[in-house]
């Protein structure tokens, strides 16, 4: 596994999101360690056509689950979501926009820089 304090740009891994509260350790950050075996390294910008999707392939992102702590996600929330789910999107045309600044450099053992890039949220306009 790579360095996990870095972001796929080479730069230091910055939070994604506090608000929902999200990453595999719910700290803030898309952090993948050794016990994140889904790889949920890439942040995300949440989209009604993406948790639609996800909801088809069986990972509901939008109902409440308050047993987890897990409030449900709308469009424009930020999530720290599994690197093989996201290729997923992509292959099926419903990847969700990414924030390369919080997104792991581990996702890349998972989708090609390039793919990332081209889905590249302008985190000047989107919540942090």
């Amino acid at each position: 596994m790579q360095d996990l304090a870095k972001n796929v740009l080479g730069g230091v891994l910055q939070a994604c999101s506090t608000d929902p509260m999200t990453g595999f350790l719910r700290t803030g950050c898309c952090q993948v360690t050794d016990e994140d075996v889904g790889n949920h390294g890439i942040c995300t910008v949440m989209t009604a056509d993406f948790l639609a999707f996800s909801a088809a392939q069986g990972n509901d992102l939008s109902t409440p689950r308050p047993e987890f702590e897990f409030p449900g996600l709308k469009p424009g929330d930020r999530w720290c979501l599994c690197s093989a789910r996201w290729q997923e999107a992509l292959r099926a045309g419903k990847a969700p926009q990414v924030v390369l600044e919080a997104t792991s450099v581990a996702a890349l053992e998972i989708v090609r820089l390039e793919d990332l890039q081209r889905y590249a949220a302008d985190i000047n306009q989107e919540k942090s």
